[in-house]
């Protein structure tokens, strides 16, 4: 009488486990979440422009104020030297005759930096917003 041995080898396909189900589910959520995705983020709200040209308006455009610092501290608004004091007090002015008023500061590359912030502190003061640094 002879005994059979059994082999692993029919037995060793039977242990592994079959991940191909996993995969195609894996594959469909991932199919489903592409698909979506776009209409959740597309949402957007946009005002497209009509064929009709804006309203024309007359009035010109306010030129912007333009304050210089050159190199030694002085500080100029359109080209008339001030003071601080006297800068806050002529801004003002202007702010009273336009409140939309925007201001350009332009310093000297040499200026020394304490008085750029004491010209950008009045002009926060007097609550102007619209400001520009311009630079060579």
């Amino acid at each position: 009488m002879s005994l059979k041995k059994t082999s692993k080898r029919g037995h060793g396909t039977m242990t592994e486990l079959n991940i191909t189900p996993l995969l195609d589910l894996v594959f469909v959520l991932l199919v489903i979440f592409i698909i979506t995705t776009p209409q959740l983020v597309n949402n957007l709200e946009i005002n497209l422009p009509s064929g009709k040209p804006p309203p024309a308006d007359n009035k010109p455009k306010p030129k912007p104020g333009r304050i210089v610092v050159s190199a030694g501290g002085q500080i100029a608004l359109n080209d008339e030297v001030v003071t601080v004091p006297q800068l806050k007090e002529k801004l003002q002015q202007l702010k009273s005759a336009n409140p939309d008023l925007g201001v350009v500061l332009k310093g000297s590359d040499e200026v020394d930096y304490q008085v750029m912030v004491n010209v950008m502190d009045v002009l926060r003061q007097l609550d102007i917003t619209k400001m520009g640094l311009a630079t060579d």
